[in-house]
């Protein structure tokens, strides 16, 4: 998902998108050592769209502040 469509959705909506990334990552990170994946990329892949997403937070919460500051 790019940032302009995480832009489009709730905050609730983008805190359930983060807890469901951090828990695939946790279990990617659980496969890899136990040998029941060879897709590192993955790992890559899944860290940068929890940092998209918090990112997305951050921006929401800044603009929040402006408009009520």
């Amino acid at each position: 998902m790019r940032a302009s469509e995480m832009r489009d959705l709730t905050p609730a909506e983008l805190v359930d998108l983060l807890d469901e990334s951090k828990e695939e990552l946790f279990n990617l990170r659980f496969q890899l050592a136990v040998s029941q994946s060879n897709d590192t990329a993955s790992l890559g892949r899944l860290r940068r769209r929890i940092a998209r997403i918090k990112t997305v937070m951050h921006e929401a919460a800044l603009e929040d502040r402006r408009g009520n500051g």
